[in-house]
């Protein structure tokens, strides 16, 4: 696992500093941190889902990673070259705009297949499938579960834990199965959905903003 890099301890200053009550969950923030960084060293990506406002939040967690959250994320130069060569006008337009991602799939995102499966073989799977579709060894799932015990999250870990895929889960004060089946779970200390739900993006925000500057440099 790699060491952890005191250039971003102030972004998890800052949001202790906002959200006191994390501090009791402050190491396991770093360390889910930390499994995210290598896996992306190592050519990784990151796999999220959950229902109903987490599910919303594996979204909003892929769209802060695919494109810049703070800090621009431009594209090479060889790359700008490539675009250029293959089309000048577009190529310039697209060198100038494109922006460097960190990979990141919600599998709450694919209505058609996730319809399919759910109506042809079985609702409590549909992460399950996604996971063994998507997934590669060395990569991490994200499971996001207010109480811990989603059936469609816990059949994921079973699916990535024989894939060789890392778990993240972020939950709340209880835990649940999830913890048990994790490598790191984040447990924040709430028990009630919405205030769990509150508690959730401020960290997966700091996740984000670290990613970033470690991958794509920063202020």
């Amino acid at each position: 696992m790699n060491v952890w890099n005191n250039k971003l301890d102030k972004h998890i200053e800052l949001l202790l500093q906002r959200y006191p009550m994390l501090d009791a969950v402050r190491e396991d923030i770093v360390n889910a941190y930390l499994i995210m960084e290598e896996s992306y060293q190592k050519g990784g990506k990151l796999l999220i889902a959950g229902n109903g406002g987490s599910a919303a939040d594996a979204e909003h967690i892929a769209g802060e990673l695919m494109k810049r959250f703070k800090t621009p994320r431009p594209v090479s130069e060889k790359f700008a070259k490539s675009l250029k060569a293959v089309d000048a006008k577009r190529g310039a337009e697209l060198a100038k705009n494109l922006e460097c991602s960190l990979m990141a799939i919600p599998l709450v995102a694919h209505e058609a297949l996730t319809t399919a499966y759910i109506n042809d073989v079985d609702g409590l799977g549909v992460f399950a499938q996604q996971l063994f579709g998507y997934g590669r060894e060395g990569d991490v799932f994200l499971g996001i579960s207010t109480s811990g015990n989603s059936k469609n999250i816990m059949n994921a870990t079973v699916v990535a834990r024989a894939q060789g895929i890392k778990i993240i889960g972020l939950t709340g004060e209880n835990g649940g199965e999830l913890a048990n089946a994790a490598d790191v779970t984040v447990r924040v200390p709430a028990t009630e959905t919405y205030m769990i739900q509150e508690l959730h993006l401020p960290i997966y925000h700091c996740w984000c903003l670290m990613l970033e500057e470690h991958f794509f440099g920063g202020e």
